[in-house]
């Protein structure tokens, strides 16, 4: 089995995005719940990326990112990384953000690396952050 390779974080890596309406904020955020890794046996959806605001700008961050930041322990891995840049790409397909960073020569993962459990379905599935705001 291949071994994933981690990578070393900083704050630049972090992908800036603009905000399209004043509401986007909360949709962006209600819509990242319903997107991660999902265990179908049991329906718990475990969320891969979060909005983050910090002063005055708006970023789309991997949940190992926010235990980085917090100057936790966490192992990022290319992996992680592509699959936070498709959903940062496909919440501008749905026209949810603009990109601000340059992710011209950031790596993307396929689609089939996560789930995105359809609004009118979330009833049916556990949604479960592995990261909370505010909390230590």
């Amino acid at each position: 089995m291949e071994t994933e390779q981690v990578i070393k974080w900083s704050p630049e890596i972090m992908v800036e995005v603009g905000l399209n309406h004043a509401d986007d904020f909360l949709k962006i955020k209600e819509t990242l719940t319903r997107i991660g890794i999902a265990s179908n046996k049991d329906n718990i959806l475990y969320q891969t990326a979060h909005i983050l605001h910090k002063r005055g700008k708006y970023y789309i961050v991997h949940f190992k990112e926010m235990f980085l930041q917090d100057g936790r322990q966490s192992n990022l891995t290319i992996e992680d990384v592509e699959r936070r840049n498709r959903i940062i790409k496909l919440l501008e397909e749905w026209s949810l953000l603009s990109i601000v960073s340059d992710m011209s020569e950031q790596p993307v993962a396929e689609y089939n690396t996560f789930k995105i459990i359809p609004h009118k379905d979330k009833s049916k599935w556990s949604l479960k952050p592995k990261y909370s705001f505010g909390v230590a």
